[in-house]
């Protein structure tokens, strides 16, 4: 899992603060332990994904947060659209 040189500890804090954005934005209820999964798996996803395409994001909290924040946003899309 690539954590954008940021450690353990600042991907669960980055993780955290970006699922709670997200939970915001997205008007949903999750817990603070939800919103840490949601921030760190997000955002590995979402590097992942870009990676694929060929798109650098680059290194630091601001891209972690960043990128925890859209990849929190769409993994609360995806869980929207298949409890429908």
């Amino acid at each position: 899992m690539d954590l954008n040189g940021v450690g353990i500890l600042g991907a669960i804090i980055i993780g955290g603060l970006a699922g709670w954005l997200a939970e915001k934005f997205m008007k949903s209820d999750m817990g603070i332990f939800m919103n840490i999964i949601l921030g760190i798996i997000g955002a590995a996803a979402l590097n992942f994904v870009l990676s694929l395409l060929g798109i650098y994001t680059g290194t630091g909290l601001l891209v972690y947060l960043i990128v925890g924040f859209i990849g929190a946003c769409l993994l609360i899309a995806i869980a929207r659209a298949v409890r429908r």
